[in-house]
């Protein structure tokens, strides 16, 4: 069950988000990761200690060489940390994989409180990138920037979703992980249907990288030709026993057990 996905994001050097998470979730949901690398990190659980940006030039030539030789079934964005580097990667997409679906995580603030993205940039995302995507899979601080209004029950996730569906994403997963309270709530619009998912919250430390980990595994399944609803919910499923099996390593948000497999 191949399926070749193109990540778009930044490196983890402590390996548990980012482009190493990207690449562990899509072999484990036995699809074909390739990438092309926006910025280097000095990560480890405690926090973003330093970041090198990737010349956008050189991040369009690792999309180019991929897309034109390798191909993708699916894509998937992570941090793009400027308007520049949105702007390189949308234009590689339309030139090079204008129907290939779209998985668009809009990171904007490492677990640890780094900011991922340039404020100025927003609304490059918002405007630029959010209209390409067939899924986009924000948590509610991310959403709450990109909508422009407070999130903080379930009925607010809802408007959140349609607000953004409004910008031109074609689907929207809300991630309810920050709300309060021990069930955990993720709303999918789309097709003009919510799904609502649910289930008990796993009180962990070990959540370092499951926006990642959750987007890439949604990614690898539209890869594999899978409906959106059953690609999500797989993603959810695969991410739950990551964490649940999570190794424990580090003083911080540790990393996840990204080895396991779901049926």
């Amino acid at each position: 069950m191949k399926g070749r996905v193109l990540i778009v994001a930044g490196s983890d050097s402590g390996g548990g988000a980012g482009i190493q998470a990207d690449i562990k979730a899509v072999t484990a949901m036995g699809g074909f990761a390739a990438t092309a690398i926006t910025a280097l990190t000095a990560q480890n659980t405690l926090g973003v200690h330093g970041v090198v940006p990737v010349d956008p030039a050189f991040i369009a030539q690792q999309i180019e060489v991929v897309l034109t030789d390798i191909g993708a079934d699916a894509l998937k964005t992570g941090m793009l940390h400027s308007a520049e580097v949105i702007d390189t990667v949308v234009a590689a997409f339309r030139k090079h994989a204008a129907d290939v679906p779209l998985v668009v995580d809009p990171v904007m603030v490492a677990k640890g409180g780094h900011r991922l993205l340039l404020t100025e940039a927003e609304t490059a995302l918002r405007d630029r990138l959010l209209p390409m995507a067939a899924v986009l899979t924000p948590n509610l601080p991310e959403a709450e920037v990109l909508a422009g209004f407070p999130v903080r029950v379930e009925a607010d996730m809802k408007r959140a979703a349609e607000k953004l569906v409004s910008f031109g994403a074609r689907a929207v997963l809300m991630k309810g992980g920050h709300l309060e309270g021990d069930r955990v709530v993720d709303l999918l619009l789309h097709d003009g249907r919510v799904d609502r998912f649910e289930d008990a919250r796993i009180q962990s430390r070990n959540t370092h990288g499951t926006g990642c980990t959750l987007a890439s595994a949604i990614a690898a399944g539209l890869a594999q030709k899978m409906g959106l609803r059953d690609a999500v919910a797989r993603a959810r499923a695969y991410v739950r026993e990551a964490i649940a099996t999570a190794p424990g390593y580090g003083a911080g948000h540790g990393p996840l057990n990204h080895a396991v497999t779901v049926r």
